[in-house]
């Protein structure tokens, strides 16, 4: 690492990491620890002391801020780059609109049944999980679904089928937060998060109140170290609250108290909780192995065959490449029955690789996972950060490949 003199843009971006730092409730020693510094360097970065890093370090450390663009971190205006707040989809607006009304006329016309509602929801997340392009088919059904699951809570008149009505509604909500994440409206994801746990405890339903507070759990953990004790907060009471029903539950409640459990790990991980992220990880394999053979849930993709997946995502998220890799070789992508999920698989994969140091099967990876679903990886952060590290290397093959990778995904222009 060069050292540098008190220049104004030195000491301008060691302030953006101490901002940022901050803002995100993380210690030096912790953002030591995830980018492989010492607290040291971290403290002369900030203090001014270091030279801005070379481009590498520079994605790692938006990777670690979770900053929506690169130039948060950089101040470099010119060429901006999104990275964990992905491009705003041409149907974002009409999403928005939908989500954003207020049914003042609930009865301008006559809403359909809850169970209608249902059934369209339903379809709705298979064709989300067939689709390459899946933001684009939920960004065209969404805004008369969240519409009419709207209008059949307003127009219910008895308590049981109003309570039926928010189930559909929160599980609305839900569908449009795969939609929302990593677009760049945060605060209308938030919006709908609310507005799903709100839903679902009026539903009263266990499926709902435990799919509403799995996406909390997310929203919060990906908000930052500062909001990882809320993320824990709400898995662990929707836990305490669906336990005791479980033995007489139907698959769809045990599966999603199986996700919430990994949830828990997950979040252990991020943590750096090397035990506890696996111990967690076990349980919700435990609870997986007594799903029914075959079964797949319609919302957090939890089986049998996503442990596998997961037990990738908890090693990379403890930055253990070896053991990431070693999961990898031992998951049964094909298992997955979901596009975008497969996508994310290798996508967590390509992290492990390059955490390995095998950038070439990293790469790979990533390729496959555009092959799988080009949404999936157009707005995922570490996929963008990889393939903007890999464009930078010195080796021109290197370079050559992962530019023309990141040209199809959109992080480069042609």
């Amino acid at each position: 690492m060069d050292q540098g003199g008190d220049s104004a843009e030195t000491v301008a971006f060691g302030q953006r990491v101490r901002v940022l730092r901050v803002r995100r409730g993380m210690s030096r020693e912790v953002l030591a620890g995830l980018v492989g510094r010492s607290v040291s360097w971290v403290k002369q970065i900030e203090g001014g002391r270091l030279q801005m890093p070379k481009l590498p370090m520079v994605l790692r450390l938006a990777e670690v801020l979770r900053v929506g663009d690169l130039a948060e971190l950089t101040g470099e205006h010119s060429m901006p780059v999104a990275l964990f707040t992905g491009p705003g989809h041409r149907r974002l607006p009409q999403v928005r609109a939908a989500i954003d009304a207020f049914p003042f006329d609930a009865r301008s016309r006559e809403a359909p049944a809850a169970t209608q509602v249902r059934a369209r929801l339903t379809e709705a997340w298979a064709a989300r999980h067939a689709a390459a392009h899946h933001r684009d088919v939920l960004g065209a059904l969404l805004p008369a679904l969240v519409e009419d699951a709207q209008l059949a809570v307003h127009q219910a008149r008895t308590a049981s089928r109003r309570r039926e009505a928010h189930a559909v509604l929160a599980e609305t909500y839900a569908l449009s937060q795969f939609f929302l994440a990593y677009q760049p409206d945060s605060a209308l994801l938030w919006r709908t998060v609310e507005r799903g746990l709100v839903a679902a405890q009026e539903s009263e339903d266990p499926h709902a109140i435990g799919v509403a507070a799995w996406l909390a759990a997310q929203a919060h953990r990906d908000s930052g170290h500062s909001h990882f004790d809320a993320a824990d907060a709400v898995t662990e009471a929707t836990l305490r609250h669906l336990e005791p029903l479980l033995p007489d539950a139907d698959a769809d409640v045990r599966a999603i108290a199986g996700a919430l459990r990994f949830e828990a790990g997950y979040t252990a991980a991020r943590r750096g909780e090397t035990g506890s992220a696996w111990r967690h990880w076990d349980a919700a394999r435990a609870t997986a192995q007594r799903l029914p053979t075959g079964y797949f849930h319609p919302v957090t993709s939890f089986s049998r065959a996503v442990m596998g997946a997961h037990a990738v995502t908890v090693a990379v998220e403890l930055h253990a490449g070896a053991e990431g890799s070693r999961q990898a070789a031992a998951a049964d992508t094909a298992a997955l029955p979901s596009r975008p999920r497969r996508a994310r698989h290798h996508i967590e994969r390509a992290r492990a690789y390059q955490l390995d140091g095998r950038p070439e099967e990293s790469v790979n990876a990533l390729a496959q996972a555009y092959e799988t679903a080009p949404e999936t990886i157009r707005y995922n952060g570490h996929a963008r950060r990889i393939l903007l590290e890999e464009s930078a290397h010195r080796s021109p093959e290197r370079r050559r490949r992962a530019a023309r990778l990141a040209t199809r995904v959109g992080v480069m222009s042609s």
